[in-house]
């Protein structure tokens, strides 16, 4: 999911769910950089259905379930490489409600947990924020769970940009105009008012509520969320490379996503992924 609205929850209830739950951290938290993805829950039918076709919704949520573990093991590698003045720890911000156990059986318990489900996309990223920064972090990240391959490095690069003195945003602009990481070290609500959620123009939109406030913006580089099969197939040509084996990589080398390896690997034996990708792209075709 880039981070461009398709998270939300769908109630219009003003008592949607913000619940939170600390769990285990991975830094001390004085200082460090709290970096929670944005994580749904694992339901056939109602995760990555934008897959569907090509996958069926069993395949697509067990998709979900591998990109979250890969998302979390990323998190955490970079919490192990993290400079000692810009210390990271995890966090899963998750959905819906009454999630929470799904969350613990399927991330290491280094991840801690934080409710965040509300009507509006833009609210649940604000309230995450402000979550982490009143769990004590000097900083505070929203990260997609679309990107299991994401460069490690980009993660410990926002955390050191977010480390140097003076009020700034990092932004991780994503291939497809929304973005894949947004970090603040100030609960700026204006951050996340007045944006197209869902469209290309959400990155954008984000520079110029930064350039109303006067907000610096250090630029990550840019990278891509798996949204249709073409996604699919570019994640799995990356990860047909040689894993790392937790050793930091240099520059833009692609986190070798485990769990989402090994689940393709298993997918492109069993399907004619050709065949389907036709399929798909036919029906996208007729929804337009």
């Amino acid at each position: 999911m880039t981070l461009t609205g398709r998270f939300a929850g769908n109630s219009s209830d003003d008592k949607s769910i913000l619940a939170a739950d600390s769990g285990a951290a991975t830094a001390s938290v004085a200082g460090s950089c709290g970096i929670a993805f944005m994580a749904k829950a694992s339901t056939p039918g109602r995760a990555k259905t934008r897959l569907v076709p090509p996958l069926s919704f069993d395949e697509a949520a067990a998709l979900n379930t591998a990109f979250l573990r890969d998302v979390a093991d990323n998190v955490l590698l970079a919490a192990r490489h993290a400079a000692p003045l810009a210390g990271i720890a995890g966090y899963a911000a998750h959905g819906p409600p009454g999630s929470e156990d799904f969350f613990r059986r399927t991330l290491p318990g280094a991840i801690g947990l934080i409710g965040a489900w509300l009507p509006n996309f833009g609210a649940c990223l604000h309230h995450t924020i402000r979550e982490l920064l009143a769990r004590g972090h000097g900083s505070a990240v929203v990260l997609n769970a679309d990107s299991p391959t994401l460069p490690t490095a980009f993660l410990i690069e926002a955390a050191e940009a977010l480390a140097r003195p003076g009020d700034r945003a990092v932004l991780g602009p994503s291939s497809d105009g929304g973005y894949y990481l947004l970090g603040l070290k100030t609960a700026h609500r204006r951050m996340f008012e007045d944006i197209a959620w869902s469209t290309e123009q959400v990155a954008a939109q984000t520079l110029e509520r930064a350039r109303e406030i006067n907000l610096e913006v250090h630029h990550l580089s840019v990278w891509y969320d798996v949204d249709d099969i073409d996604d699919l197939r570019r994640l799995k040509d990356e990860l047909a490379g040689e894993p790392l084996d937790g050793r930091r990589p240099a520059g833009h080398a692609p986190h070798y996503a485990a769990q989402t390896a090994k689940l393709l690997n298993r997918l492109w034996r069993e399907h004619d992924f050709g065949r389907r990708a036709d399929s798909g792209r036919q029906a996208d075709e007729a929804r337009a």
